[in-house]
This record gives structure tokens, C-alpha cells and sequence, in this order.
């Protein structure tokens, strides 16, 4: 069976964006890109909430993006191949090939996806992370941990639940970043 992967950039606070909704603050590392690269070539499927999958529908809707050095060309690659699930009540069709719109979040259905699938899945969008947190269906979390506190905003791991999590591999990039991988625990 996949795993269903769960990856983000936080700040050392915990947020995903300020309190303005912006997240100019993530890395421009080339190390932390082409970590990302090596986990999205990992993927067959992405589940993704609308907003983080309207962000991130450039890399195959805007080719002047992938051609701006090879890491973003490599990058482009690595998205655009894998299914897409994108969970909107708002999309009525999507930009981008091998994407499909559900409506909702189902945890049997993803249940279903792991169990068929042959490659990992990677969740993203906090919000639609939290649903798959509360169903049990979260296999692994990497957390890219940035070296800047923004001090308010939208947090990137589940609130209002609690969650053990137990250490499985941690490494330092040269620009500060240090990525976190982490495995629920039955705590």
C-alpha cells in the first residue's frame, strides 16, 4: 500500500502564510527546491485543496516558469506527472491535465487510492491535511522548518486535535532550513 505524505513549509512558529496570507517568507534554497523536486517525483497522486492547486497549476499552465533554470524545468516535470485530486465545492473544471474536482473530502475514498496505488500520495493545503489528520489516514509528515518566526497566521498542522508524532529522520540545509519527517505514533 502508498503512504499518504503530508509536506509543508512552516515557519519555526508553525505557519504556512502570515496573518496577510502571504508566504513570500519560503525558501529560495536551491537545496530545499530539489528536495521537494525528489518527494514530487516520489508521487503518483496529489491531493490538494483549491487554493494550494490554483498556486501550484503554473508549473504546467505557465511554460516560461519551467524555463527558468533546469531545478524549475525538473520541477515542472515532477508535477505534472502525477493524478490530481483537487477538492473544491468551487472549481467547476480544472486547468491542468490528469486532474480531476471532487466536491468533498472522503476518507474511504483516499483509503481506497492508498490501497491501489503504487506510489506515495502527497496531501497538500493545511485545511484538507486536518480532514485526512482526523480520519487516521496521514502515514508521514515532513515538515520544512524555516529559519523566520512571522508571528501569527495560518497554522500548518491540525488544531484542536492532538496528534503523537514520533521522529523518523531530520536534516539541516546550508540556508537554515531544516526538514523534519515524522510518522504518527499510536501515543
Amino acid at each position: 500500500m502508498a503512504e499518504l505524505i503530508y509536506p509543508t513549509n512552516v515557519s519555526l512558529d508553525g505557519f504556512i502564510e502570515d496573518e496577510d496570507g502571504r508566504f513570500d517568507w519560503l525558501p529560495g534554497d536551491d537545496d530545499v527546491f530539489a528536495a521537494h523536486t525528489e518527494l514530487m517525483r516520489s508521487a503518483g497522486t496529489l491531493l490538494y485543496g483549491r487554493r494550494l492547486y490554483e498556486m501550484m497549476a503554473v508549473w504546467e499552465t505557465d511554460p516560461a516558469l519551467a524555463g527558468r533554470s533546469p531545478a524549475a524545468a525538473a520541477f515542472a516535470t515532477a508535477w505534472q506527472a502525477p493524478t490530481k485530486v483537487v477538492y473544491s465545492t468551487s472549481l467547476t473544471a480544472s486547468s491542468t491535465a490528469n486532474t480531476r474536482i471532487e466536491r468533498a473530502f472522503d476518507a474511504e475514498q483516499v483509503r481506497a487510492l492508498k490501497a491501489a496505488a503504487d506510489r506515495d500520495l502527497l496531501i497538500g493545503g493545511a485545511d484538507l491535511a486536518a480532514q485526512a489528520f482526523a480520519a487516521g489516514l496521514i502515514d508521514e509528515v515532513q515538515l520544512y522548518v524555516l529559519p523566520i518566526v512571522v508571528g501569527g497566521g495560518k497554522p500548518g498542522l491540525p488544531t484542536g486535535m492532538r496528534v503523537g508524532l514520533d521522529l523518523l529522520d531530520q536534516r539541516r540545509f546550508d540556508s537554515g532550513v531544516v526538514l523534519l519527517r515524522y510518522s504518527p505514533s499510536s501515543r
